[in-house]
């Protein structure tokens, strides 16, 4: 069954059939989804865990649920809000078994919600505070001239600034992470292999434009790689522009399953395989 490594499932648009969607989840060959904690505002970062907490007994007890794992982070837009009290919430949700990843975190300096600088420094709060608790760190990176799936000539200046804060706090810890909803060059995807991150491709790998990012997949090897949705957005083709969630994401599968010239069931088996692996988790038991 498929992994979906990347998905909001505690957003208001899956108010009013949040169990039927992870019913169809389920029925579409979606086994796990880690739901990403990052809520409206900084200290709204539990709601990936309040889902995780409400289905996941229900999917033991035999429904047709998805096993689900939350993360817990501070967008890049909100690093604003950070302050002791934020900081202190991270930390006792990293804590939580549940909670196997600490994000999504990372820097946007093209809707830059929050000036540079405060994004860099509510990362590198963040990183520390990841460190601790030893869990991999899933990073969202948006250039000024969203330059997502070009780079070409390697100067993406939120990418430039975002290694020179890994290659800083995160490299020497080795628990390395995932860069979601991956839309940079060959040189961003090359390097983040470097430090020990996986790559995550989401629905925007299907659109008819997204040649140049297709060529970069091509090249990623197999064990480095994931597929994710980044649900409610991000709908695969046809349904772009239309509400996503984690069933679509055996769309992207499909596609990365041809970049790479194998079966669906290798990429499902593969992708499950590298996220296990990542996040220590067992084929039926992990941190819960």
């Amino acid at each position: 069954m498929l992994v979906d490594s990347h998905a909001h499932l505690d957003n208001a648009r899956y108010a009013d059939d949040r169990a039927a969607m992870l019913t169809r989840a389920f029925d579409a060959g979606i086994g796990t989804v880690l739901a990403i904690g990052i809520g409206e505002q900084a200290l709204g970062m539990d709601g990936a865990l309040a889902v995780c907490r409400e289905f996941n007994p229900r999917a033991a007890a035999g429904e047709r649920f998805p096993r689900l794992y939350a993360s817990a982070g501070v967008y890049p837009h909100n690093t604003g809000e950070i302050d002791e009290a934020v900081l202190a919430r991270l930390d006792s949700l990293l804590a939580e078994p549940e909670v196997i990843a600490c994000g999504e975190v990372g820097i946007d300096y093209y809707h830059e919600g929050a000036a540079r600088e405060t994004q860099l420094d509510g990362l590198r709060k963040q990183l520390e505070i990841a460190a601790a608790r030893k869990r991999p760190i899933l990073i969202h990176c948006r250039d000024s001239s969203d330059g997502r799936g070009d780079g070409a000539d390697g100067k993406m200046d939120a990418w430039d600034d975002l290694f020179l804060v890994l290659d800083e706090h995160w490299r020497t810890t080795g628990l390395g992470g995932v860069m979601h909803c991956f839309g940079a060059g060959w040189e961003q995807a090359r390097r983040s292999l470097d430090l020990g991150f996986l790559i995550s491709f989401a629905g925007n790998l299907t659109y008819p434009k997204a040649q140049p990012l297709r060529d970069v997949a091509a090249r990623i090897p197999l064990d480095a790689l994931l597929v994710e949705t980044d649900a409610p957005w991000l709908a695969p083709a046809p349904d772009r522009g239309k509400r996503n969630e984690p069933a679509f994401v055996a769309r992207t599968a499909e596609v990365l399953a041809g970049l790479k010239g194998v079966s669906s069931e290798e990429i499902a088996a593969t992708t499950t395989k590298n996220f296990r692996r990542l996040f220590g988790l067992g084929p039926d038991v992990g941190n819960c």
